[in-house]
């Protein structure tokens, strides 16, 4: 049975390093999974009168309805000043929302965090999947990853150079789709 993945980005910078990476990671699923990259860049700020007043932005309807038919989602993030990007969060908050209809309940999802830094993203990953857990989303644990000095790792075209640093993404990837197919 093909299963839908979601991947949101974190970063919205046109030369995202985070977006190479999931592009990268896009192929590292099995042939029968659809993956698709969720663009969070148009979502206005969550504001929980639009939806008291039934007063949804369309961009938020689409993006609920949107992740609503993913089976699993992977986060892939930078950290702004030791926590998730602005955009993210709001993408959580929006999908979160309204109280009792969540986009995201009982999803699996994966976290891979990538900066130009040295800790990779790490307190990012570890916020990221606080509210993860507050979200009902059963978590991939093993391996973490925080790919650090990403920008050293990517070649013109956006690929790895180093076949070793797809070949551990790879390991999370085969983790995700274990944890797939147990939901």
């Amino acid at each position: 049975m093909t299963k839908n993945i979601g991947i949101i980005v974190g970063s919205l910078r046109k030369e995202s390093y985070n977006m190479k990476v999931a592009l990268n990671m896009v192929k590292l699923f099995p042939d029968d999974y659809q993956v698709q990259i969720i663009d969070i860049s148009q979502l206005p700020l969550y504001n929980q009168d639009y939806d008291d007043h039934d007063e949804v932005p369309a961009a938020w309807q689409t993006f609920r309805d949107t992740m609503k038919q993913v089976d699993a989602v992977l986060f892939v993030t930078p950290e702004y000043n030791r926590s998730i990007p602005a955009p993210l969060k709001n993408a959580i908050d929006v999908g979160s929302r309204p109280y009792g209809e969540s986009v995201w309940d009982g999803k699996p999802a994966a976290v891979v965090s990538a900066s130009t830094g040295a800790i990779g993203g790490a307190l990012a990953n570890m916020v990221l999947r606080q509210s993860l857990v507050f979200l009902n989303m059963p978590t991939v644990q093993q391996p973490e990853v925080y790919l650090g000095h990403v920008q050293n790792m990517l070649s013109d075209d956006g690929s790895f150079k180093d076949e070793g640093t797809t070949k551990f993404l790879q390991t999370l990837v085969d983790a995700f789709v274990k944890l797939i197919e147990k939901y």
